[in-house]
Formats: C-alpha cells, structure tokens, sequence
C-alpha cells in the first residue's frame, strides 16, 4: 500500500491508502468520538459522532471519519464550531433514547448537550448496531437482529438462536454504550428461552 500524507488538526499525518479518516486519526493519537465503531468490525457509520469537516481542493465538507477514506493532500478537522454543533445536536438526539446511558452523559458534558432538549423515546437503545453485527461478522450466529424500520427500528434477540448460542457467549454486552442490550436479553430470557431450548436452563 501506498503512503498518503493529509493533514489533521494542522499536524501532518502519515496513512496508507484504504485507511479512513478515523483509522490515520487514531494512528496519529488524535481523537474522535464514536459510539457505533468497533476495530475489528466492518465500518458502519450509524451514529455520525465521528462527524468532521474534510476539505479536498479548496471545498470543505461534512463526512463520518469512520467510513471517509484518506486522500493526498486532504486537510481535516476534527473540532470546529460546525462539527462541535453537529455532535451537540446528534447527543441531544440520542440522549432522547437513552438519558442515563454513561457514555453518552460524558460526551453531553464536553459539547454542552442538554439531555432535555427532546422529547423522551424510552428504548434506551440508539441503535449503533455493535451487538448485531459483532453476532453476526465475528460470532457468524445472527442471535440478535434489528427489527422494524423508522422510528420503530429496535434490536430483538432471536429466541430460537439466542436460546442455544447466548448462554456462554454474552460477548456483545461490553460494547453496548447503553447497556439496554443486556436488559433486552433478560427480557427475552424471561419470555421465550424457557419454553424453546430443550436444554436445562444454566444457573447464571
């Protein structure tokens, strides 16, 4: 691979062609946030926290660093009064979903979110898609799936799998910014596990 220098923050930075705007960021030990990215998973863009202002040849832009990839002589900022009022914006947005989730309180904090701003949607999840595509690139198990579309759009355990595949996995819990991922397998435990595996159930 070829090396392409670009410019971040004013500091040159060295990355090799297919990388993304995130990947040569965090390689140069400059941050930017993200709730929906994972190393070892496929890039997928969802959250658009990792929003910055990419100018190629005079023009600037607004693209998600997790799917943008480096270019020679591109110049990126992570932090500007436009990318700071994005991710102000994108938070106050998911604070709606999830107001108590951790994570998501640090990041409000540092680009002064107000987590009041919209109206409450209590899934508790916003949809960054780690637990789904974590089962299904790495663990090939397709346990757990988005379901519905819009507004309506939620994550579900598949009783039939989950019920063989989650007892001693439980390996997507840690990467959910929200921790609603775990509450949404006991609920399904409770509901569907007993009556479909032909398993005794694992003392937890």
């Amino acid at each position: 691979m070829s090396e392409i220098i670009l410019q971040i923050d004013g500091r040159e930075v060295a990355a090799e062609s297919g990388m993304t705007v995130l990947e040569a960021a965090q390689g140069a030990g400059i941050s930017i946030p993200t709730l929906c990215h994972h190393e070892i998973l496929e890039p997928y863009g969802a959250c658009r926290l990792c929003t910055v202002e990419a100018e190629v040849r005079g023009r600037t832009k607004l693209v998600a660093s997790c799917l943008y990839p480096v270019e020679k002589d591109l110049i990126v900022r992570t932090r500007s009064e436009k990318v700071d009022k994005i991710r102000k914006m994108i938070l106050e947005l998911l604070l709606a979903h999830a107001p108590e989730a951790r994570e998501l309180q640090g990041l409000a904090q540092e680009y002064g979110a107000d987590k009041n701003r919209f109206e409450k949607e209590p899934s508790f999840c916003i949809h960054c898609g780690l637990c789904v595509r974590y089962c299904a690139e790495v663990k090939k198990k397709h346990a757990i799936e988005f379901v519905d579309k819009g507004t309506k759009r939620e994550i579900s355990f598949i009783p039939e799998i989950a019920s063989k595949e989650c007892w001693n996995c439980k390996e997507c819990f840690p990467l959910c910014p929200t921790e609603a991922l775990q509450a949404a397998f006991v609920l399904t435990k409770e509901l569907a596990f007993f009556s479909l595996s032909s398993e005794p159930v694992p003392a937890e």
